[in-house]
Parts: structure tokens; C-alpha cells; sequence
């Protein structure tokens, strides 16, 4: 399965080798192909520099084990009825251009009410529902 990474799982994978890294890990392992694109990867960095600068490096390692999407222009009518903030509509509309079956994301302000759902044929996911739907 194509799984879409939200820019709080690159951070969170990045700047320690915890839980989320070794979900990664396993995916990868289990045959699955994690995605992302230039949107969510800009946002990790920015974050990974201001919170963690010394884990930058761990992010750009991380980063060509993954599929990832050239800048596309976005959807505005797809965009518009994506059922999130406008700042978080890109993340979902990347998952869904690049095909992917589910997105996991940590954000639960914003798509914790999405957990579980399908939209435009991609499952929203906690990194924990993700791994008990798939590796459990």
C-alpha cells in the first residue's frame, strides 16, 4: 500500500528513534511504499530547525527511501471540499493525487475527527491505528 506521511511523522521520525521511526521501518519492510512531497517536507524541516536543528540531517537520510512528489499545481475545486483547514487541505490532496491508500498523520486537532474515515479513497490514520491495520 502507498501510505501519504503528514509533515508531524517526518518530524517525529527524524528527531528521535522512537515509535514513529520504527513504524517506518517496518512499513518499508512489509512491502508498503511511504510518500510525501515537497509541502509536507518543507514543513518538517522548518520545524526540525527551529525545535531540533541537529535532526535535520536525520530527515534528509530518511528522505530518499520514500516516494516522493514534485510541486503540482493544486486542485482548487478538490481542495475546496476536502473537509480540514485550508492550511491542512494540501496534505490530504498530495495523498490522494499520489494514489495513496491511507495518510498517517499525529495531527489530532485537525484530522482526529477524520481518523478512521475514507475520502477520496484515502484512510485517515493515527501512526497507531496505521500499524494495527497493517502490521498486527
Amino acid at each position: 500500500m502507498r501510505i501519504f506521511l503528514d509533515a508531524n511523522v517526518l518530524f517525529s521520525a527524524a528527531k528521535s528513534d522512537g515509535a514513529v521511526r520504527q513504524l517506518l521501518m517496518l512499513l518499508e519492510k512489509s512491502g508498503h511504499e511511504c510518500c510525501v512531497d515537497g509541502y509536507v517536507i518543507e514543513e518538517a524541516r522548518r520545524n526540525l530547525a527551529a525545535k531540533a536543528p541537529d535532526r535535520v540531517v536525520a530527515l534528509e537520510r530518511m528522505l530518499p527511501r520514500m516516494k516522493t512528489a514534485g510541486a503540482q499545481r493544486s486542485d482548487a475545486a478538490l481542495e475546496a471540499s476536502l473537509p480540514l483547514p485550508a492550511k491542512d487541505r494540501p496534505v490530504l490532496e498530495a495523498a490522494i493525487r499520489q494514489s495513496c491508500g491511507a495518510l498517517v498523520t499525529g495531527d489530532r486537532t485537525h484530522f482526529g475527527a477524520l481518523y478512521g474515515r475514507t475520502i477520496h479513497g484515502v484512510t485517515i490514520h493515527s501512526s497507531r491505528s496505521l500499524a494495527e491495520a497493517l502490521l498486527l
